[in-house]
């Protein structure tokens, strides 16, 4: 009987020293593409909020490295790169060209997202490809940022189909126009697309440079070689969550038009090695505008994985080769044309990570968390100075994450979805004619637990002269789940506060337990008029009599809860005025 030497692969001549290198290489060339779009683009969504993506993937379009960016974008972006080049033509893409592409139905999210794309050329060979991607202030459509909340994809804006932005390094003109023709904010685009045109560049100089210092055969070595490093370091994590299937659902209030929840299922098939992804008994597509294409979902579901299994490896291709996704036909998960999609990225993508943490839950309760906020709080705001100006502002009220088995969660965090920051006080005064009232931390709005989710926030903002309100959101019929006996957040919920000091609920549930659809568009706000939001926090973890006494008293003296939440939900018995507790009626309610 023979015996045969098992055959090397290509990339195993590659030392450890020379693939470490070139690993920190790829990486240093994603976060360089970020810092250079920060730091020359002009709108402060991308400037101030950071709302973008940066990734490099290799001649065949997988994944090399990211930035830590958008989650909700990085994972989508490989679909946009895809759709892009097929759309173009492999064989019509050139050095010097750029692509541009934000169609929600050809590997897109919501249309604000546009994806540009270049291929990096060493010597006449395709070595791989750059993808800048960012959220633009406003594209155009029914409502400012596009959210008009209605129920066809062409009152969101400008859908652009793969283009040439740039052909040989000359801009297109022509496209340029169209793009300016259709935004309200066109004194950001030029500066915009020059940011992202820098990343690029960016991207491009660094593989040229390792090419020439490491040879172009070794670095494409190193490149598949990385990938299959990180797939075998996903792989030994999912083998130590126990096989077996694992369901959970949640919701979204609402979609704008029915009055009904919208159903999200998901079913986590764990088998050895691997993960199956099913969503299959989730609501079919609906007539509001939070159906999420399926580049959105994909990269909903992958991402929300990575929490729980290797987190530290390096971020490429190999994090999602052992993962598949199952998405049905007709569903709001796996948008067709012409469902809207503004909502998919902030709302929906959100309620699919509480989903699979909630389905994990089950296979790992020992490391689960509570579900953050589970929400963006989005709002775009036209807005007019007195003098007539007008511009269009936007944030991004955080609110909580959820309880660990090991600490409290953290308090006002962007939700998984994105790794934005909310617009500085002195930057959006700076730039439009709004003034700031309150950011703040709102007491009781996080998920009671032995350890508590973290707090919410109060956000208001007061507009100096007239304005026009966009606002997705939701949890405002019931907060985020808690883990292993933690208890729901409190509900979020927008208003309308009036110049004379009227207080109107204009989403969520008013004192007297009224509903308001909380999926505004074009609500109309006038002079010394204040729009204030409640976010919630993070659901709780684990029985919430069993947090100690001594962290319920500080709480309530930090004002994170008040004494009546402290009696009702950690049993633990405050006197309102000396603030000692009453350790016989304690003891009573803790049993």
């Amino acid at each position: 009987m023979s015996h045969q030497t098992p055959k090397k692969s290509a990339a195993d001549d590659i030392d450890p020293i020379t693939f470490e290198v070139l690993r920190s290489v790829f990486e240093f060339a994603s976060d360089r593409m970020a810092s250079v779009l920060q730091r020359s683009s002009f709108s402060p969504i991308l400037a101030d909020m950071l709302d973008f993506s940066n990734a490099i993937y290799d001649a065949d379009l997988q994944l090399l490295s990211q930035a830590a960016n958008c989650p909700v974008h990085l994972a989508a972006m490989k679909f946009s790169a895809e759709e892009a080049v097929k759309g173009i033509g492999k064989d019509n893409v050139h050095e010097g060209d750029v692509l541009a592409v934000n169609d929600p139905y050809r590997g897109g999210t919501h249309i604000n997202d546009i994806s540009f794309i270049k291929p990096i050329y060493y010597k006449k060979e395709l070595i791989g490809y750059g993808v800048s991607r960012g959220h633009w202030m406003d594209l155009g459509g029914g409502g400012a940022g596009g959210q008009a909340f209605s129920t066809h994809i062409a009152a969101e804006g400008l859908r652009l189909p793969p283009l040439k932005i740039f052909t040989g390094g000359k801009i297109n003109e022509d496209l340029l126009a169209i793009i300016l023709n259709n935004t309200r904010t066109p004194h950001f685009i030029k500066g915009d697309l020059q940011a992202h045109l820098g990343a690029l560049r960016g991207a491009e100089q660094e593989l040229q440079r390792a090419c020439d210092r490491y040879g172009v055969g070794t670095v494409k070595k190193a490149m598949k070689k990385i990938q299959a490093y990180t797939e075998k370091m996903i792989r030994e994590s999912i083998s130590k969550i126990p096989n077996g299937v694992y369901e959970a659902q949640d919701y979204a209030d609402t979609d704008g038009v029915s009055p009904d929840r919208i159903k999200l299922k998901v079913r986590l098939e764990i088998k050895d090695t691997s993960i199956k992804v099913d969503f299959t008994g989730s609501d079919p597509m609906c007539q509001g505008a939070i159906n999420s294409p399926r580049a959105n979902t994909m990269s909903a579901a992958l991402y929300s994985l990575q929490f729980f299994l290797a987190p530290d490896a390096p971020q490429n291709q190999g994090m999602f080769n052992p993962i598949e996704v199952v998405l049905p036909d007709n569903c709001w998960l796996n948008a067709q044309w012409p469902a809207p999609t503004i909502g998919c990225t902030t709302l929906t993508s959100s309620k699919i990570t509480s989903a699979i943490w909630q389905a994990l839950g089950k296979a790992i309760p020992e490391r689960i968390t509570g579900s953050t906020c589970s929400e963006c709080n989005w709002f775009v705001a036209s807005c007019t100075s007195p003098d007539g100006k007008t511009d269009v502002f936007s944030d991004l009220p955080a609110g909580g994450w959820g309880g660990t088995p090991f600490a409290d969660g953290m308090s006002v965090t962007m939700d998984p979805l994105g790794n934005c920051m909310n617009m500085p006080a002195e930057t959006a005064e700076l730039f439009f004619p709004i003034a700031y009232e309150a950011f703040e931390l709102r007491k009781d709005s996080a998920g009671p637990g032995q350890h508590r989710g973290g707090l919410g926030a109060v956000f208001k903002v007061r507009f100096l002269g007239g304005g026009e309100l966009g606002m997705e959101t939701s949890r405002t019929l019931e907060g985020s789940p808690g883990a292993t006996g933690g208890l729901h957040s409190d509900v979020q919920r927008s208003s309308h506060i009036h110049a004379d000091g009227t207080v109107q609920v204009i989403g969520g549930l008013d004192p007297e337990g009224v509903w308001t659809n909380p999926l505004l568009a074009g609500h109309k706000f006038y002079a010394g008029d204040t729009f204030m939001f409640e976010s919630t926090g993070g659901g709780g973890w684990g029985n919430p009599k069993r947090r100690t006494i001594e962290e319920v008293v500080d709480d309530v003296l930090d004002e994170y809860i008040s004494i009546e939440a402290a009696e009702k939900y950690y049993g633990v018995v405050i006197d309102p005025q000396t603030h000692q507790v009453n350790l016989a009626a304690t003891q009573a309610l803790r049993g």
